[in-house]
C-alpha cells in the first residue's frame, strides 16, 4: 500500500494512534488525528504531534475530516461512530492498525485472539518461541502495536501478537501463519451490536488463513471448534476433556503433546499458574511452540518458570491466614467463573463495575458451589444482585476500600477474598490496572494495620 501524499485520518492518540503517526510520517503520509478528549487533556501530546506535521482536532469528530481522508485507521476500542459510517458510505476504505501493519510486515505473524487468556498466553508463548531460540517480538494488545515493527521487520523474524475483536472488525486481507483461538463467551456487548457480530469478528482470525497455515482451537468450545470446518488450515487441538491428535491434553496429571506420537510435557503440580483455564492457556502456548519445531524440553522450561501477569488471578498476600487474590482483569462473567472455579475453598467475592451485556445468571452455578458471600460494587450492582438473589448473601459497597475491609470481616482462616469483578473498571477507574492495583494498595494497607501472618 503506497501512503505517499495520501490524507490519513487517525481515530484515537493513545498508544496505537501515537504509534500510527509515527508509522504514517515515515511513509509520507498527511496526517491528521480525531480525538474525542478534550484539548487541554492532552495539549503537550498534541503540541508534540503538531510540531511534526500531524494537524489533530480534539474534543469532537468532525465528519468533514472522516469524508475527506483517503484512509481512516481507527485505534482499537473506537466505538463504531455515526462519522466513520458516513465515511464508509462515501466511499472511504476503513482498516485497523494490524491491517496496515500486515501489509508491510515482514517475518511471520502468531495471533491469539478469545475472551479470555490473550494476554497470558500471548506472553508465555513469546518465551517459549524466545527460549527456542527464535527471533521473536510481542506485539498487539499486551505490548507495542505491531505497526511499529514494521520498519525495522526481517523474514525471520516472529511476532506474537494479542489481537482483539475491534482490530478484526476492520481487516481485508490481514492474515497469520499460526492462529490461537482460546475461547469464545460473549464480551464487549457495550461495543459489538450483537453476539453474533462478535463472533464472527473473532473468527476472522480463523477463516482468512489458507492451506500452509495452522489454527489451535480448543476442543471444548463447542463455537471455536465448529471453525475447524471454515478452511483448508491445518487444526490443532487442546483439550482439558479428552484426547486430541494432533495437539496437546490433559491426562490425568500430566499435560501431553500428541502428534505422531505421544509425549508428555509436564506435570500439572510444577505449574506456578493457578486455575483451570490456565492449563488451556499452557496448552495453547506449547502447542505454538510445537508447530515451530521448539523440542517439548526446551518447552517445558518457560512453563515451569513463568508465574503470570500482574492483575490475573495473582495473589496478593495473606493476612492471617484470609488468602487475597486481584482478578481485576476477569472483565466478563465467563472469565469470573472460571477464576471461582480455580479455588477449592470458602470465596467471599467482590463483584461488579460497568455492565458489558453479559448474562450474569451464568453465575449462579459456580457461586452456588464455591462461593460464601458477595460483595456487590459499581453501576452494575443492581443488575448483578437481581441476577444472584437467593443463592448467598450480598452487600453493597461504594469504594474498593469498603470491600477490602468487608470481605476480610467475613473471611475465616484458609478462606479467600478475591476480586473478579466480571465487569469492566470505567464506571470507578480508568481500566482494569488502576482497579487492581487500587484493591492491591488496600489489601496492603489492611495487612499493614493488622500486622503480617506470623509476625
Amino acid at each position: 500500500m503506497n501512503l505517499g501524499g495520501k490524507s490519513v485520518l487517525v481515530v484515537g492518540l493513545g498508544s496505537t494512534g501515537e504509534a500510527l503517526c509515527s508509522f504514517l510520517l515515515n511513509h509520507g503520509a498527511q496526517v491528521k488525528v480525531s480525538e474525542k478528549k478534550a484539548p487541554e487533556e492532552m495539549s503537550q501530546k498534541i503540541s508534540s504531534w503538531e510540531q511534526k506535521g500531524v494537524t489533530v482536532e480534539a474534543g469532537t469528530h468532525d465528519k468533514k475530516s472522516f469524508l475527506e481522508a483517503d484512509l481512516i485507521v481507527p485505534s482499537p476500542g473506537v466505538p463504531w461512530l455515526p462519522e466513520l459510517e458516513a465515511a464508509r458510505a462515501n466511499g472511504v476504505k476503513i482498516i485497523s492498525e494490524i491491517e496496515l501493519a500486515y501489509r508491510h510486515l515482514k517475518g511471520k505473524i502468531i495471533g491469539i485472539t478469545g475472551s479470555n487468556g490473550k494476554s497470558t498466553t500471548a506472553t508465555l508463548t513469546q518465551k517459549i518461541l524466545e527460549e527456542g531460540g527464535l527471533k521473536t517480538y510481542l506485539a498487539g494488545n499486551i505490548g507495542t502495536p505491531l505497526i511499529s515493527f514494521v520498519d525495522k521487520s526481517e523474514d525471520d523474524h516472529v511476532y506474537v501478537t494479542e489481537i482483539s475483536s475491534f482490530q478484526l472488525e476492520h481487516i481485508e486481507e490481514f492474515r497469520v501463519s499460526v492462529s490461537v483461538l482460546l475461547n469464545i463467551s460473549p464480551d464487549h456487548l457495550d461495543w459489538h451490536p450483537s453476539f453474533e457480530d462478535y463472533y464472527n469478528a473473532k473468527k476472522k482470525l480463523i477463516i482468512t488463513q489458507r492451506e500452509n497455515d495452522v489454527a489451535i482451537l480448543n476442543r471444548d468450545d463447542p463455537l471455536v471448534w465448529a471453525l475447524k470446518e471454515e478452511g483448508k488450515f491445518q487444526v490443532f487441538s487442546f483439550s482439558r476433556n479428552g484426547k486430541v491428535s494432533p495437539g496437546c491434553f490433559l491426562n490425568g496429571e500430566w499435560i501431553v503433546l500428541s502428534n505422531k506420537e505421544e509425549k508428555k510435557l509436564i506435570r500439572t503440580s510444577v505449574i506456578p499458574l493457578l486455575g483451570i483455564h490456565n492449563q488451556e492457556n499452557i496448552m495453547a502456548s506449547a502447542l505454538v511452540g510445537h508447530v515451530l519445531g521448539i523440542p517439548p524440553s526446551r518447552i517445558k522450561e518457560p512453563i515451569k518458570s513463568f508465574r503470570g501477569l500482574e492483575h490475573r488471578l495473582e495473589k496478593v498476600t495473606s493476612i492471617r491466614e484470609v488468602d487475597f487474590y486481584d482478578d481485576s482483569k476477569a472483565t466478563n462473567v465467563d472469565a469470573t467463573s472460571k477464576s471461582i472455579q480455580s479455588f477449592d475453598r470458602g470465596i467471599i467475592l467482590i463483584l461488579g463495575g460497568r455492565d458489558k451485556g453479559g448474562d450474569f445468571k451464568k453465575l449462579r452455578k459456580p457461586v452456588k458451589e464455591k462461593v460464601k458471600r458477595i460483595i456487590l460494587l459499581g453501576e452494575a450492582k443492581e443488575k448483578i444482585k437481581t441476577a444472584l438473589e437467593g443463592i448467598v448473601p450480598m452487600e453493597a459497597v461504594s469504594s474498593i476500600e469498603e470491600a477490602v475491609r468487608l470481605g476480610y470481616s467475613h473471611a475465616k482462616a484458609q478462606e479467600v477474598v478475591l476480586l473478579a469483578p466480571a465487569c469492566t473498571s470505567f464506571d470507578m477507574f480508568q481500566n482494569f490496572e488502576e482497579r487492581g492495583e487500587a484493591f492491591k494498595r488496600e489489601v496492603l494497607s489492611l495487612e499493614k494495620e493488622l500486622g503480617k501472618e506470623g509476625s
